[in-house]
């Protein structure tokens, strides 16, 4: 069996067997995430329309939408919590794989191999409804997967040595928005994509204005390198492929989360970490965008965004140990559970088969079946169906032992 020195660092190598086993918290806090992501928000926002004098509408439809550049919102947390957990589960991974007494170079052509069916996966995602492939790498499995290496060997280190890494990798995003040159005044915007009612950013924040950022230019370039219908000049939605590199900051506050979880500190001590952490990631971020120094951006993942979000995602996790391993409360949380142990699994069926369920559902049970309660909330119905109807195939393979990883 490969083990490494005694625990001083932490770090996920030890396979030592008086660290807990697998955390059913974990899952349940995956599988919440995943089900939310796969909700499609409920149609909530589509019926927020039709109720526009309605202030409480109105913040629902906000929350379950991101956010149309600088800002948060509930839904702006789906990709941070689950590139998170790629790093929280970590240590489970590799110390398991360890105890069966893979050496290390085994252990890092498995990380090699999950990183490229990982971007793989995430263009043929991408390209499903496409005449021809299309070389993306904004999903969030092929942000993931470029970034995975990386975190991986960052799990061989002490803590000490993962939190200068984190964030000095911010740093460097940082340097790098910050020293590219602003657009000139008479810069044609909409050339880039942005219309004219644009809030625009101001100030040393314009640096991370959409689609005029040195991402964005890296793409312009990166992107022209693969076949193409019509050259890549910008992205709709001002997403971009470095989003990745300060994207392994997250992951690596994931995988600190993790080794914290797996020591042998007591629950609540766990928790008053996590807690005392989540707390500092929330202020620092917003302090950080607050004193002008960069705006809070998930679409780039600006470093403000990245720790920010990293706090709210860490203090939810510690709300599932809290409630499901320090108070033992877990019966409400099997259907998460459920969907937490295949979450691959659902991103790809909610990816590929959400309009074929819906069909389905329409041709068997009545065209106007979502209309039940009136056709302004029929988008609620539909998401919920096909949400159920996901979630039931999972509940399948949960009761025969199925489980996909990559």
């Amino acid at each position: 069996m490969l083990r490494t020195s005694s625990d001083r660092s932490g770090n996920v190598a030890s396979a030592d067997s008086t660290a807990p086993k697998r955390l059913v918290s974990l899952d349940a806090y995956r599988g919440a995430i995943m089900l939310l992501m796969a909700s499609s928000g409920l149609g909530l926002a589509q019926v927020a329309r039709q109720h526009p004098d309605s202030g409480l509408w109105q913040f629902i439809a906000h929350q379950t939408e991101h956010a149309a550049w600088a800002g948060f919102t509930l839904w702006d947390i789906i990709q941070p919590a689950f590139m998170f957990m790629v790093g929280v589960a970590l240590p489970w991974s590799v110390a398991r794989r360890i105890d069966r007494g893979e050496t290390f170079g085994r252990l890092f052509f498995h990380a090699l191999r999950r990183a490229l069916v990982l971007v793989l996966l995430a263009v043929f995602l991408t390209s499903a409804w496409s005449r021809q492939t299309e070389w993306f790498f904004t999903n969030v499995l092929a942000q993931i997967g470029l970034g995975y290496p990386v975190v991986f060997l960052l799990a061989f280190t002490r803590p000490r040595i993962q939190w200068l890494a984190a964030f000095a990798i911010l740093l460097a995003c940082w340097l790098a928005f910050a020293l590219y040159p602003l657009p000139a005044a008479d810069f044609d915007w909409q050339s880039v994509g942005i219309p004219a009612d644009w809030h625009y950013l101001t100030g040393f924040a314009a640096h991370w204005e959409k689609n005029a950022n040195v991402a964005a230019a890296f793409d312009r370039w990166f992107l022209n390198l693969f076949p193409r219908e019509k050259p890549f000049v910008f992205s709709g939605g001002g997403y971009q492929t470095l989003n990745f590199v300060p994207s392994i900051a997250t992951m690596v506050f994931g995988l600190l989360a993790g080794q914290l979880l797996r020591s042998t500190l007591s629950i609540p001590r766990k928790l008053k970490h996590l807690v005392l952490f989540g707390v500092l990631g929330v202020v620092v971020g917003k302090a950080i965008a607050m004193a002008g120094l960069c705006p809070i951006v998930k679409r780039i993942w600006t470093p403000s965004w990245a720790i920010y979000s990293a706090g709210w995602v860490t203090l939810l996790l510690a709300a599932f140990v809290a409630v499901i391993e320090w108070r033992g409360w877990r019966r409400w949380a099997f259907p998460f559970v459920v969907a937490g142990l295949n979450p691959i699994t659902l991103y790809c069926l909610w990816q590929l088969s959400g309009g074929f369920i819906r069909d389905n559902l329409r041709r068997h049970l009545g065209q106007h079946v979502f209309e039940s309660l009136g056709s302004a909330y029929a988008p609620i119905l539909e998401r919920a169906a096909v949400l159920l109807v996901l979630w039931l195939v999972l509940l399948w393979m949960y009761r025969r032992k199925i489980f996909l990883r990559i």
